[in-house]
């Protein structure tokens, strides 16, 4: 790399994009370094990643995990911060170059909104952020001289493909999706789906709330909004179709018919390196295609009746407003309850779609007026489902 080497906080380093992104740094040679790591309650595998890469900073958003934790295996030079306040701290500190928004869910969104305002490169791999609060993430970041690059692969893949053609000459961009292991399931199977089999996705590797997101196939749907408002896409230029492989990550089709696709074994690891190194590629940890051996890929249309979420989605990126931080908040709670054994597999989209229909739309609402409804649409599921 051309450049002197690229200074990183992670938000949510314990996770699954988290500990990935660190094994990216490592690899890195030296290009990159880690100088702030953040956890909620995960505070053993916090101290035991900062005596491997020396932080400048970790902090331990959960204050009351904190005080239990035993700290005394951090490294000298790493300083511990707590609480929200300090995680707003360390995204605002002038040697932070890169932000990495790894945290799942709506609880991602306040420190991307701070590096935003900070003016920071934005690394997202928080789809929730641009889901709930898109049309103010993406203007805050231009009013912020921010500059917000995509970690998600299907995003990624169609942040690298756009370069292959003039913008007023796209048509479509179309996301690709594994659709997950019940993809061919009849509706009588899906009644009787279970928790430990909506857990066990056919070609990835993630965390409980996002893999029970694919089976039902909403983080689909969260991606369609996303694209809208990252790419500043009008909802019907977002096609979704069904890829088992999870080999080709996204499309982008032109105006003149040519399709370009961004194609790589499903490793998260590349991804996140090109958010990390742009404009610039260098070696990595991925994973690489073997072209010894014979490939067989397959695309076909989703079956939008087996999986309801997908209109869902296309509906919030049309609406915009507080629809898309209802429908995000919703979700949340109703997959919690699955997880939970409150609800069954079928009845997470329904509940969803009732939580959506019932709220006060606001087409231009506020941040704190999204975080109003966000707390209102998890109490309406936890009412739907007669907590």
């Amino acid at each position: 790399m051309s450049r002197s080497i690229r200074r990183i906080v992670i938000l949510g380093s314990t996770g699954s994009i988290g500990r990935s992104t660190l094994e990216v740094v490592a690899a890195s040679r030296d290009r990159l370094s880690v100088i702030g790591l953040t956890a909620h309650r995960s505070c053993q595998r916090l101290v035991d990643q900062a005596r491997q890469f020396s932080p400048q900073w970790v902090v331990a958003t959960d204050e009351q995990a904190a005080a239990e934790a035993d700290w005394s295996g951090l490294p000298s030079e790493t300083q511990l911060l707590v609480g929200l306040d300090g995680l707003r701290r360390v995204v605002s500190e002038a040697a932070v170059d890169i932000v990495v928004a790894a945290i799942v869910g709506s609880a991602g969104l306040t420190g991307a909104w701070h590096a935003v305002q900070n003016g920071k490169t934005l690394a997202l791999a928080n789809k929730e952020t641009l889901v709930m609060a898109g049309p103010l993430v993406m203007a805050e970041a231009a009013r912020c001289g921010a500059t917000i690059l995509p970690v998600d692969s299907e995003h990624s893949a169609v942040f690298q493909t756009l370069h292959a053609g003039r913008r007023e000459d796209l048509k479509r961009v179309i996301l690709t999706a594994s659709g997950g292991p019940f993809r061919q399931y009849s509706q009588q199977q899906l009644e009787q789906v279970t928790v430990q089999e909506a857990l066990n996705h056919p070609t990835w590797t993630m965390g409980p709330k996002i893999t029970v997101d694919s089976a039902t196939m909403m983080n689909k749907a969260l991606e369609i909004i996303e694209a809208r408002w990252l790419f500043g896409l009008e909802p019907d230029q977002i096609d979704v179709v069904i890829h088992p492989q999870s080999m080709i990550h996204s499309l982008v089709e032109f105006r003149d018919g040519s399709v370009v696709a961004q194609l790589s074994p499903p490793d998260m690891r590349l991804p996140i390196q090109y958010a990390l190194t742009y404009p610039e590629r260098m070696d990595g940890p991925a994973t690489r295609f073997d072209w010894s051996r014979n490939f067989s890929w397959e695309i076909f249309p989703p079956d939008k009746t087996r999986f309801p979420a997908l209109e869902l989605g296309h509906e919030v990126a049309r609406r915009g407003g507080t629809s898309g931080a209802v429908l995000n908040a919703a979700n949340e709670a109703a997959v919690e309850a699955f997880l939970a054994g409150k609800i069954r597999f079928p009845d997470i989209v329904p509940a969803c779609r009732s939580v959506l229909e019932h709220h006060h739309f606001d087409p231009s609402p506020s941040l704190d007026e999204l975080w109003k409804l966000d707390a209102w649409a998890r109490r309406e599921i936890a009412t739907w489902i007669g907590i």
